[in-house]
């Protein structure tokens, strides 16, 4: 008999639907499955066969669960806010929210054709008012939580112990000491700013190559104020979690290599001429005798003081080149060296040498410190640099019986493995570490130097903070009022959600500052003693809507609280989450982030919000690219004696899997 689909299956999703067949009870006697599908962001193309690939899975599993006994919770909603609705604004003037909620009606109906169990009833959308009120609630918390180090938890602010000479230093000074323990915080911040798109980018969202994730166009470093989050001040505590979850091998190791922990020493190195120091960290302490130069990023915060006068104008060529190089071009190792003298010196400080300070691009800011101090006979980097500036290279670590031992001892050749220690001792400083092994080096030099305060053993994490501003209108707003006095409060609870402005035109300006500029009824407010003040332009990336989205389907039409406690217990953690490896370091690592933030403050029940974590997997097919790599359409290619044809200009293609 043959299976009628175009009748027998809206019959059914009729009945589903009118009888609410998949409507989860909060029904806390039974044991409960919480099972979660990454929702997704409603493109005008519409579904695409990865997005039920995966549904399927969390279907056939809460259909299951459901015949097992368990109350299924398998809901549904959109990440709605993004870059593409906005970009369409742009072009044609539509309000984002037309086209968003157009987009959103056409996934809800797609996904309804395919008949998926979810309980409709708990959908949610990221630019709802009614949700974005607790996003915005949210960050209200982050930003009145400061992260206590020894008991390894965020507190809230008002626990913030005040030291007394801060005390001393009067009102102003208290106020900047808790501005800078604050989990959210406002600065000037060196961000990758995408001219295509015309807003700053997360670290996590510039790919290796220098370009924007988005849009792909190349990135720019620039210099704008921002809202930032401390994610690196949990970064043990998400490294430590990662060990208590059921997820896929690839996904833990690319969380642990994005946090990136390592362990060294902080050391200072004094600048001749100046009462500075240049604060270096590494994870080979104990190889500072082979230090024969210093190397500071462009952008580091000391390159323009520490730059004699007469090597200005060279220096700031080079920082202005270095500015338009991506990070992967940076560091490429096959690159050409370049860098610049300073025409400044340190001071080593296991053996009181000079050695010169250069600005080079292939250090970053974004580990350590953006200061290196170079060992050229043990780094293949260093080394090469060295050789193209004619500056000493001095062996330490004798490499013993190996081949071209002469040349390494010379410095004729780099040597990047382990050996005895040579050339490491000096009387001047009383340090001497020659004929140890390298754990036993490494500890002495620490200890050396924490004795006389020219440095101190570190843990580093790779992690930078989060950079949380975008420059755009189709985002949340920020609570945030910025004074004319220079103070910056936030909005009362009951004052939110507060509103995106209707505007008439939705591109942001050159300079950086979001279209919401030009909303100038809802920018600036003057408070009941007649100060003045302006909103906050920026908005919210699309990740925030994201980070706690699975916590509002436990509760979706509170609109007194972000949810009942008692609900959250009984439904968290996730069980099961189902959804693409892509979002490896950015959305799971946010949400986690997010979610230990709120289990400190006590709002929700449990450290980590998503148990087990299933990857779908990519769907792979045949496609067809011309000799340019032009894709060209399967439907006009033909296949002759095992060779591929365009149908109409008969051009021979390549197949490719795509």
């Amino acid at each position: 008999m043959e299976y009628n689909f175009a009748k027998i299956e809206p019959r059914w999703q009729k009945y589903w639907e009118e009888n609410k067949t998949f409507k989860t009870p909060d029904d806390f006697s039974k044991p409960k499955y919480y099972i979660l599908d990454m929702f997704p962001y409603p493109s005008g193309a519409g579904l695409h066969v990865g997005h039920p690939e995966g549904y399927t899975a969390t279907d056939i599993m809460s259909r299951y669960k459901r015949m097992k006994g368990f109350n299924v919770l398998h809901p549904m909603g959109y990440d709605a806010f993004g870059l593409p609705a906005e970009q369409y604004a742009m072009q044609t003037g539509t309000h984002p929210a037309i086209t968003t909620n157009k987009n959103c009606d056409n996934f809800r109906r797609q996904i309804k054709a395919i008949g998926l169990s979810y309980d409709w009833d708990r959908e949610i959308n990221t630019t709802d008012p009614h949700y974005f009120k607790w996003t915005q609630w949210i960050f209200k918390q982050l930003y009145n939580t400061w992260f206590d180090k020894e008991q390894q938890k965020g507190r809230p602010i008002s626990e913030l112990p005040i030291p007394d000479e801060i005390k001393k230093e009067g009102d102003e000074a208290v106020k900047n000491y808790i501005s800078e323990k604050r989990l959210a915080y406002y600065d000037n911040a060196q961000v990758w700013w995408c001219d295509s798109c015309k807003t700053v980018c997360a670290n996590e969202e510039v790919l290796t190559d220098g370009s924007h994730e988005k849009c792909g166009h190349q990135v720019v470093r620039k210099n704008l104020k921002q809202w930032l989050l401390r994610i690196p001040h949990y970064a043990e505590r998400l490294l430590q979690g990662l060990d208590g979850l059921d997820w896929p091998a690839g996904v833990i190791d690319m969380q642990k290599n994005w946090i990136g922990k390592s362990t060294g020493a902080e050391i200072d190195f004094q600048v001749e001429g100046l009462n500075k120091n240049l604060r270096v960290y590494t994870t080979r302490p104990d190889t500072l005798f082979g230090a024969t130069y210093m190397v500071i990023a462009p952008e580091h915060e000391l390159a323009e003081e520490i730059t004699i006068q007469e090597k200005k104008a060279e220096v700031e060529k080079y920082i202005k080149a270095a500015a338009l190089k991506s990070d992967l071009d940076r560091t490429d190792l096959a690159k050409e060296k370049t860098g610049v003298f300073t025409g400044r010196y340190a001071i080593n400080p296991v053996n009181n040498q000079p050695i010169p300070i250069w600005i080079a691009d292939y250090v970053l800011m974004g580990y350590g410190t953006g200061a290196i101090m170079a060992v050229p006979a043990h780094d293949t980097r260093d080394f090469e640099f060295a050789k193209e500036f004619d500056i000493p290279i001095i062996c330490i670590l004798d490499p013993k019986d190996v081949e071209g031992r002469e040349e390494i001892l010379a410095g004729d050749k780099c040597w990047t493995e382990d050996g005895e220690y040579i050339n490491s001792a000096s009387e001047e400083t009383r340090l001497n570490i020659n004929g140890l092994n390298k754990e036993a080096g490494i500890k002495k030099t620490i200890e050396w130097l924490e004795e006389r305060g020219l440095g101190k053993a570190t843990v580093n994490f790779k992690m930078r903070d989060w950079l949380f501003s975008r420059q755009r209108y189709w985002g949340e707003p920020f609570p945030v009022i910025h004074w004319e006095d220079g103070e910056v409060s936030l909005l009362d609870d009951e004052e939110l959600p507060l509103l995106l402005p209707e505007l008439e035109k939705y591109s942001p300006g050159d300079s950086g500052e979001s279209p919401l500029a030009n909303a100038k009824e809802w920018l600036h407010v003057t408070d009941k003693n007649g100060r003045k003040g302006r909103r906050e332009t920026n908005t919210m990336p699309q990740w925030a809507g994201s980070c706690w989205y699975y916590l509002r389907y436990i509760d979706p039409l509170n609109d007194e609280r972000i949810f009942d406690p008692e609900k959250e217990k009984y439904w968290m953690p996730v069980d099961l989450y189902i959804g693409g490896a892509e979002h490896a370091v950015l959305h799971l690592l946010y949400s986690r982030f997010w979610h230990k933030v709120l289990f400190d403050l006590g709002i929700v029940s449990t450290d980590e919000p998503f148990q087990k974590l299933y990857n779908q997997g990519m769907i792979l097919a045949f496609a067809y690219e011309t000799a340019t790599g032009a894709k060209v359409s399967s439907d006009l290619v033909e296949e002759r004696d095992g060779k591929y044809f365009h149908t109409e200009t008969g051009e021979e293609l390549k197949q490719i899997v795509a």
